[in-house]
């Protein structure tokens, strides 16, 4: 079978889509990531040796490289995660979010369509272009009601605004070109190999070292909580079967208030590691003020992916947070890997960090 070409495959979706494909399915991966900070080989250390997966280290937005990839490698579809992520880091620097999120999706929207465009008739209708987005591109719920695919775009950060940009971009060059697109909108994702400045990791760690919990606000902002391995096989059933030209909302049918996530780390990490001094590390919540524009509540409608495709989320909040906490008390020397060399905490450190949503 032809590989298929995963770009942003060393970050924490992305890598997990990689070893879970290598895991369990039967064709190669060309792993395209530029490695920026968030990019982690180590994360990818249980594939590293297999023939099927072969990393590239490079730029979306570099377009003669793109273009080289795909005529050497002929992949059957390209599943594009790349993209700056993390919120506060859209407040303090917007720039790098326009490039990489708008820019870099269209400079591989470009070279997808030229690619696509000189594939034989066989090829053409096999290949797919499936973006990977978020649910942030609608902005704010109230109180009651959920996110579907038909609900209007309101960003209201720079990072939402630049991927509700590169969604645009891939439903015009489905619409204008018939490049054969998919795109995805998934929920706030956690689990193993998430980079310390979400907040999850943020929490767990900070309870292992004794350290505040900044939480935004009161702690009442609502998110929807996916399991990135959930999360995962969804975007693999919608690259399998989904409809071309159709958005998929992925959720992990798990609403929970910040404070409710802080509140259930702390228990975790009281069950899982006894005996801390400062236990109970619920002592440690501290409440700091709120993130800018800071939207109030997300919740995702994913009956449509349900319905057409079968996903669901396997695995309860529950008994996702304990899994990952468990993997991160495991996990010490992943930690420390970050923590120094070519890794570092968010530029406010650890302590100082006010809680990160997505």
């Amino acid at each position: 079978m032809q590989p298929i070409l995963v770009t942003g495959g060393a970050g924490f979706i992305g890598g997990e889509f990689v070893r879970q494909w290598i895991a369990e399915e039967h064709s190669a991966v060309v792993n395209l990531d530029s490695l920026t900070y968030a990019g982690n080989l180590e994360s990818l250390r249980a594939v590293a040796t297999n023939p099927r997966h072969i990393f590239v280290q490079g730029d979306i937005g570099d377009s003669d490289l793109v273009a080289r990839l795909l005529a050497s490698h002929r992949p059957r579809a390209i599943v594009n995660f790349a993209a700056e992520s993390h919120v506060d880091r859209s407040i303090d620097g917007p720039a790098a979010f326009v490039e990489t999120n708008v820019m870099g999706t269209f400079r591989l929207l470009e070279e997808a369509r030229r690619h696509w465009k000189n594939l034989q008739d066989f090829e053409q209708k096999e290949f797919r272009f499936l973006h990977i987005s978020t649910d942030e591109v609608y902005g704010s719920l109230g109180t009651t009601g959920k996110f579907t695919e038909t609900t209007p775009y309101a960003p209201n950060s720079p990072y939402s605004a630049s991927k509700a940009s590169s969604d645009h971009f891939v439903r015009a060059y489905h619409h204008t070109y018939g490049l054969q697109t998919l795109t995805t909108n998934c929920s706030n994702n956690y689990g193993p190999y998430q980079f310390p400045e979400k907040l999850i990791p943020v929490m767990i760690l900070n309870c292992l070292e004794g350290k505040p919990l900044p939480v935004y606000g009161d702690g009442a902002q609502v998110r929807d909580w996916l399991y990135v391995g959930d999360h995962c096989r969804a975007i693999r059933a919608v690259l399998a079967r989904g409809r071309l030209g159709e958005v998929y909302n992925i959720g992990g049918d798990s609403e929970k208030r910040n404070l409710e996530v802080v509140q259930a780390i702390c228990k975790a990490v009281d069950t899982l590691r006894p005996g801390l001094p400062h236990a109970p590390c619920t002592s440690l919540i501290t409440y700091v003020t709120d993130r800018p524009g800071h939207d109030r509540r997300y919740a995702i409608d994913f009956s449509k992916i349900e319905s057409e495709l079968g996903w669901r989320p396997s695995l309860s909040f529950d008994e996702a947070i304990s899994r990952t906490v468990a993997w991160y008390l495991d996990n010490a020397s992943w930690i420390e890997d970050i923590a120094s060399g070519g890794y570092r905490r968010h530029r406010l450190g650890l302590a100082d960090a006010a809680t990160a949503v997505r």
